[in-house]
């Protein structure tokens, strides 16, 4: 489905990132910044799935709510993630929020949905179908609709991360983040700026992203991949393709096994549990794919079922 939103709305910027630092800090959990040497190199892990909600979704949420009325009742689509952090956003902000969710949703994430005081919908299979419905209701009964990732503040409230990288390591020179809709790593690109390369990092089932670039703009996708309840946006957003075109990004694929095999060596090395989509920008550095000389690895969210590595 083609989002209703489209780059007639703002698109965010440097200057966005910076309000959205100073609205959402009292509200959010600065992450560590772990440096260490993998197989002889050196390397950066944003550890942010330490954050509140186990997700950087959270950073996002704040940032888009607090541009609105404290206390009001929201609604939302979401893998899982987006919608923790817009129900926990909205509880912490005295509001409440009904979040539609695919089928296909972890049992784990729906769990910590309803314990964060959301109403959940669960419908269709696929995200897009989620948010159909959920733009439906929201219209129906007069209710803010907040996207995962196609809103301006979303976005620059994701690029919180992005600025707490740079002002823990200076020395950074590219920042790898997985892709799904697009508005982390759009926001991250904002929040480290030109001078330090994003790497825009999808499944090979899962590539909105790479297709977009492409093409020319964003197109329908397929969805097929283990990082799918995460990362299965079939088509990137607007918004931040309109970002991440115009700046210094670069566009990578990583397979099934290779993002399964970077989670397990995240465990193995770390003893960091994490989501497979979380794993997937590890995925592409692990495959070479990450250039400079001290990049940076977001470990984005550890929401899932716990599974034995072996």
């Amino acid at each position: 489905m083609t989002s209703r939103i489209t780059v007639s709305r703002q698109v965010p910027t440097t200057f966005d990132v910076h309000l959205a630092v100073q609205r959402t800090a009292p509200y959010l959990r600065r992450t560590p910044l772990l440096r260490t040497r993998l197989r002889g190199r050196p390397l950066l892990l944003k550890l942010e799935h330490l954050q509140l909600t186990g997700a950087f979704k959270l950073r996002g949420a704040l940032n888009a709510l607090l541009t609105g009325d404290r206390g009001e009742r929201v609604v939302t689509a979401s893998g899982g993630n987006h919608g923790l952090g817009v129900a926990t956003a909205a509880h912490l902000l005295g509001g409440t929020a009904t979040v539609y969710v695919p089928e296909t949703v972890p049992a784990v994430k729906e769990r910590r949905l309803r314990d964060a005081g959301a109403d959940v919908v669960r419908a269709g299979t696929e995200y897009a179908a989620a948010e159909a419905a959920a733009r439906a209701y929201a219209d129906t009964e007069g209710l803010r609709y907040i996207h995962a990732y196609n809103d301006p503040d979303v976005v620059a409230g994701q690029g919180t991360l992005g600025h707490e990288i740079v002002a823990d390591a200076p020395d950074c020179d590219a920042v790898a983040v997985a892709v799904g809709g697009g508005g982390l790593a759009a926001g991250v690109s904002l929040g480290i700026g030109d001078e330090r390369l994003t790497v825009a990092v999808e499944p090979r089932g899962c590539a909105s992203l790479h297709a977009a670039f492409a093409a020319g703009e964003p197109v329908d996708t397929p969805v097929d991949s283990v990082a799918a309840s995460a990362l299965g946006a079939s088509r990137v957003g607007d918004i931040p393709f309109a970002v991440l075109r115009d700046r210094n990004v670069t566009s990578t694929l990583v397979s099934d096994p290779e993002i399964l095999a970077a989670r397990d060596l995240l465990w193995e090395e770390f003893r960091i549990a994490v989501e497979p989509a979380a794993a997937t920008p590890m995925a592409a550095w692990l495959a070479g794919h990450v250039p400079g000389e001290l990049p940076c690895v977001v470990i984005c969210g550890a929401n899932a079922d716990w599974r034995p590595l072996d």
